[in-house]
């Protein structure tokens, strides 16, 4: 990999050599659309990722290139006063992370040549772009010297994405890119980024990622929508009760004052987010103490709650998590990600796992007209110089 990377990188921009950067992708086993509602999500890096072959060009401009979007050529524009612009597409990711941190006061004075491959499936829901805002503010840090944390990386790259792209998203793709921890998932407390590792010890099972090739984009999504409908429900709350998030709230504190908020829609939303929060709770605990079955009946739970009180799955994949369950030797299966589209995560004993491929993807193909792609996953560290 690293040799057909260095090799590509000098057809594409000739000159000297360039050095090598990794950034994961991620998925999140469980605590789905919680990570902006102040509650907790339990994501892993993962071993597939976005690779970097990046330089200094000693000039104010930079210039991308993408193997997956060769069509587009180079992309270049001036290090100076950088704005969004449809017509860059993808590389408005890595521009928006370069305007923060020079806006943050990070000394960013000459322009780079950056070459990158991802091998994340795009648009898939495992965190291709957060991947590649995470590894540019990993390269910048490293051939700039910056003195920024990985915490500050993700926050960084959260930034970029909510005000230079203008998706609302939460803090959990990008921090869970930046502290990956090969082996481990991040429990992490939105409300306040308190963090620890749990170890993922799958004895007999691995985790089987389906991608169903419905390609969404969270900016044109409901995305934004979700959201807002959660804020609303918050400040309807908020009318009586001393929180600053629904993340703060029990079942049972929600079922009492659910009444305040007035509006069956925003209540829906509202439950979905206070129960994933208190779900993925149990299934930290449930999987520290040993009890894989009960956090495989929690995903379940998960993805019944994202289909009926969120309402972000979708028929593709309600089929592929239907159709999942249904397999001998499924553990648990839920959607992953924003949803629309993208992917699910089954957690499948290792015997069952060719089968489960097989028949879940012909399920899928004979309902939805096309396939779906499986990737089953390791768990990885976050981002490193090769």
């Amino acid at each position: 990999m690293k040799k057909e990377l260095l090799s590509s990188f000098q057809e594409v921009f000739g000159g000297s050599e360039a050095e090598l950067f990794f950034a994961p992708g991620r998925v999140n086993l469980i605590g789905e659309h919680t990570d902006y509602n102040g509650g907790h999500v339990f994501p892993c890096a993962l071993t597939i990722g976005t690779y970097g072959a990046a330089r200094k060009n000693g000039e104010k401009v930079l210039r991308f290139y993408s193997l997956n979007f060769k069509e587009l050529g180079v992309i270049s524009v001036s290090l100076e006063g950088l704005t969004y612009d449809k017509k860059d597409d993808w590389a408005n990711y890595p521009k928006g992370v370069i305007k923060t941190l020079q806006e943050r006061g990070f000394v960013i004075d000459e322009g780079m040549d950056l070459l990158y491959f991802g091998n994340i499936p795009n648009a898939s829901g495992l965190s291709s772009s957060a991947s590649v805002e995470v590894l540019t503010g990993f390269i910048a840090k490293e051939l700039f010297g910056l003195d920024i944390s990985l915490v500050d990386i993700a926050l960084v790259s959260q930034y970029a994405e909510n005000n230079f792209i203008g998706v609302n998203c939460g803090i959990m793709d990008q921090f869970a890119i930046a502290m990956g921890k090969k082996d481990h998932a991040i429990f992490l407390d939105t409300s306040d980024l308190a963090y620890e590792y749990a170890p993922i010890k799958l004895e007999n099972a691995k985790i089987v990622i389906a991608c169903s090739n419905k390609k969404r984009g969270l900016g044109d999504s409901k995305y934004n929508e979700r959201r807002q409908e959660c804020e609303d429900a918050l400040a309807a709350l908020q009318t009586k009760l001393d929180i600053k998030s629904l993340g703060e709230l029990t079942e049972e504190e929600f079922e009492k004052n659910k009444a305040l908020i007035g509006d069956p829609v925003r209540t829906q939303r509202a439950k979905h987010a206070v129960y994933e929060n208190q779900r993925t709770v149990k299934a930290v605990k449930a999987l520290e103490a040993g009890n894989i079955s009960l956090f495989g009946e929690l995903m379940n739970a998960s993805h019944v709650s994202l289909r009926d009180d969120y309402e972000v799955t979708g028929i593709e994949l309600d089929t592929l998590v239907e159709a999942s369950w249904a397999q001998k030797g499924v553990i648990g299966a839920r959607m992953t990600g924003a949803g629309f589209g993208g992917c699910t995560v089954s957690i499948v004993e290792n015997a069952d796992v060719d089968n489960f491929i097989e028949n879940v993807g012909k399920i899928y193909e004979d309902k939805i007209g096309y396939k779906a792609d499986f990737y089953v996953v390791e768990v990885g560290d976050g981002p490193v110089r090769l």
